[in-house]
């Protein structure tokens, strides 16, 4: 059984290897990267991305040597009922090309149910976190999404594209309808960024294909526990199935609504 007490052990862990992370991204910010494609010739890494990973490995492993870890650079290490989910640099490109829209995230789930996440923009020093029924916060004050109430309001909505999309287009017919509505949308690079600032209100929605475990585990119960919705682009309440869909409630099947149009 997961007590409160064990939530709030988790998750001083998951900010201590967030914020590790990112004081590695700032540090390096500036340099001159190794950087590598990973698929193609979008789909960067850098050494940063490793040497992120292996702190944050390095914190939650110390702390809790029987979890299990997944990362995005040296996937899964070790198996059982708790899972710690990371991205270690959650918009590599940007940060390959100093544009400072970046951040660390760092999730646990306990058999398969999101309990904890941090995630961690250290060019704003901003901090968002949550766990499971106790709400969430940015720099420890309570957060939740915006109120508007429909797109053409408008809306400020927010996606991102996979580095497929020149095989698999139907992001762009996504963005074609709404851009049709007069809906304006935005393409920052950093989807744990993107869902943390539905949760905040400075984004009414967000919508992405092609996201991995670790882009939205942490991320993801932000927004809800902030008191916005995250579905798959069919509505069933995962961030982890056929694309995301995150927003306010009064927006949520609406923009889900036009995007499965």
């Amino acid at each position: 059984m997961t007590t409160p007490a064990d939530l709030t052990a988790y998750l001083d862990t998951a900010v201590a290897a967030a914020l590790a992370a990112g004081a590695i991204q700032l540090s390096r910010a500036e340099l001159v990267h190794e950087v590598r494609s990973k698929t193609n010739f979008s789909d960067l890494v850098t050494e940063v991305d490793a040497l992120c990973e292996a702190e944050i490995r390095r914190i939650l492993l110390a702390a809790y040597p029987q979890h299990a870890v997944l990362g995005e650079e040296e996937g899964q290490e070790g198996a059982g009922d708790f899972l710690w989910v990371v991205d270690p640099l959650d918009g590599t490109v940007n940060y390959a090309h100093r544009y400072p829209v970046y951040c660390a995230s760092v999730g646990l789930e306990v058999r398969g149910v999101r309990v904890v996440g941090a995630v961690y923009d250290p060019t704003r020093r901003e901090l968002f976190t949550a766990v499971r029924g106790g709400g969430a916060f940015l720099n420890g004050a309570r957060i939740r999404p915006s109120q508007t109430s429909n797109l053409q309001a408008p809306a400020l909505i927010s996606t991102g594209f996979p580095y497929t999309v020149a095989e698999d287009r139907r992001n762009l017919a996504h963005l074609e309808k709404l851009l049709a509505l007069g809906v304006p949308v935005r393409r920052p690079g950093a989807a744990a960024l993107d869902l943390c600032n539905v949760a905040c209100g400075r984004m009414d929605g967000y919508w992405e294909l092609g996201l991995k475990r670790w882009d939205a585990a942490a991320a993801s119960l932000i927004v809800e526990e902030a008191g916005g919705v995250v579905s798959d682009l069919s509505g069933a309440s995962t961030p982890y199935g056929e694309g995301i869909v995150a927003a306010n409630p009064a927006l949520h099947r609406e923009l889900l609504a036009v995007l499965g149009a």
